[in-house]
């Protein structure tokens, strides 16, 4: 039987640089997996999930993420719905890959890790923070998304490893090289 490999989570703040650090992860060997590629994945093909969409909010919504976003990001209510009928097929899908995972390292993309109490599910949390200025020129409309979620200063505090990306790819594909390492050191 095959060595469970080393599960790691990635999560920060949105805009922060969570899928370049999974890119970078990729690039230095790790099998990696991104947990919002899981649900457009639900979205787009889980026949539960497209069902019950149309029977809350019309057929109009069933291939429009743009509209579910405007749905459930105004009205919290809506996004608890959608994050009860998503989050256990993303958190099975991503438990069934890291047992399906031949590599010494497999690295998921989380970005709710903490908010969903998920990192108990992991053996190592890298967390990615940008100061909010940075995190907003990369994205615009953040303060109502992020209100919801835990602070960065205390995902860092709860975190194996933290990264601060307002520099280049390249400091954060070193960052990434000298985790992987250690991680692989385990």
């Amino acid at each position: 039987m095959a060595r469970r490999p080393l599960a790691v989570a990635i999560t920060g703040g949105i805009a922060a640089g969570k899928s370049e650090a999974l890119a970078a992860f990729s690039r230095h060997g790790a099998a990696t997996l991104s947990a919002d590629e899981i649900v457009h994945d639900l979205l787009a093909d889980d026949a539960e999930v497209r069902a019950a969409i149309r029977e809350r909010w019309g057929d109009a919504a069933v291939d429009d993420r743009g509209r579910i976003g405007e749905i459930v990001f105004h009205d919290r209510a809506e996004l608890d719905w959608l994050e009860r009928l998503l989050h256990p097929k993303t958190r099975a899908a991503a438990d069934a890959w890291l047992a399906s995972v031949d590599a010494p390292l497999a690295v998921v993309e989380v970005p709710l890790l903490y908010e969903t109490g998920g990192e108990s599910r992991f053996d190592a949390v890298v967390v990615v923070t940008a100061p909010p200025e940075v995190r907003a020129d990369r994205r615009a409309g953040l303060a109502e998304r992020e209100a919801r979620l835990l602070p960065d200063d205390e995902k860092v505090r709860r975190a194996d490893y933290a990264f601060v990306n307002d520099r280049s790819l390249e400091d954060l594909d070193a960052f990434v090289g000298k985790v992987f390492e250690a991680l692989c050191a385990r």
